[in-house]
């Protein structure tokens, strides 16, 4: 049976199972190239960008972190840094204590962390819809087809290969659409998800170091005490 027959045998409730699992194909594949493009820059930049954020933590200044921020505005690293810099920043310039302001920048870290794990998540949701619904779409068009078959068979009293080819055929194309929709769904939502992680810990982690470098307690300078000599220069040293 070629492809044209057996479009020409897939009755109404099958065609329309079909072209739902088409569309939902079409989604998918269009969500993973726009995911994988996003998760590319974010990672690409977030690379270039992490020389600048080191060199700030090694003495560099404020403003070069801040231009280094504004050239790598796809970084999730860098979105990070940025609102916990711009919060520190605003609080120098407005003349307040800026370590009494590390509830603020901490504030301003987890809630822009936050946000940029959400925006990053946005879509991933419909991938595992579509992983964990596409099987069971293509088995109602299994058991479509089926329906027609039995139909078939009721129509022309026999049951020979010829007359339920159309409805087992159908029936099984529908079974491998949706297992071949669901597929791709499914490992591309594994991962992102891994990749998620990943930038969730590299945003921990650069957040942390932030803080503990705008933040960080002075070392005390203890005196230099200096033992006492004797008369004949020698140090004296105490005796039980």
């Amino acid at each position: 049976m070629t492809f044209t027959e057996l479009l020409g045998n897939v009755g109404l409730f099958g065609g329309a199972v079909m072209l739902c699992l088409v569309v939902l194909s079409l989604f998918s594949v269009g969500m993973i190239v726009d995911k994988h493009r996003r998760f590319r820059a974010a990672s690409r930049q977030s690379d270039e960008f992490k020389p600048v954020f080191k060199k700030f933590l090694h003495g560099g200044e404020v403003q070069e972190l801040i231009e280094g921020v504004v050239q790598h505005q796809n970084s999730h690293v860098a979105q990070v840094v940025s609102a916990g810099i711009h919060e520190y920043d605003g609080v120098r310039q407005a003349g307040g204590d800026p370590v009494a302001s590390l509830e603020l920048v901490t504030s301003a870290l987890r809630d822009s962390m936050s946000e940029t794990l959400i925006e990053l998540k946005r879509g991933l949701g419909f991938l595992a819809t579509i992983g964990s619904t596409a099987p069971f779409i293509g088995l109602f068009g299994t058991v479509v087809g089926i329906i027609n078959a039995f139909r078939s068979i009721a129509a022309t009293g026999s049951g020979g290969m010829s007359v339920v080819s159309g409805g087992i055929a159908e029936a099984l194309v529908s079974t491998a659409l949706g297992i071949f929709v669901a597929i791709p769904a499914v490992c591309a939502f594994n991962h992102f998800t891994g990749k998620l992680e990943n930038f969730h810990v590299e945003m921990n982690r650069a957040s942390s170091q932030l803080v503990n470098h705008l933040f960080k307690i002075p070392e005390v300078m203890l005196p230099d005490v200096k033992a006492p000599v004797s008369k004949g220069g020698e140090p004296v040293y105490a005796t039980r």
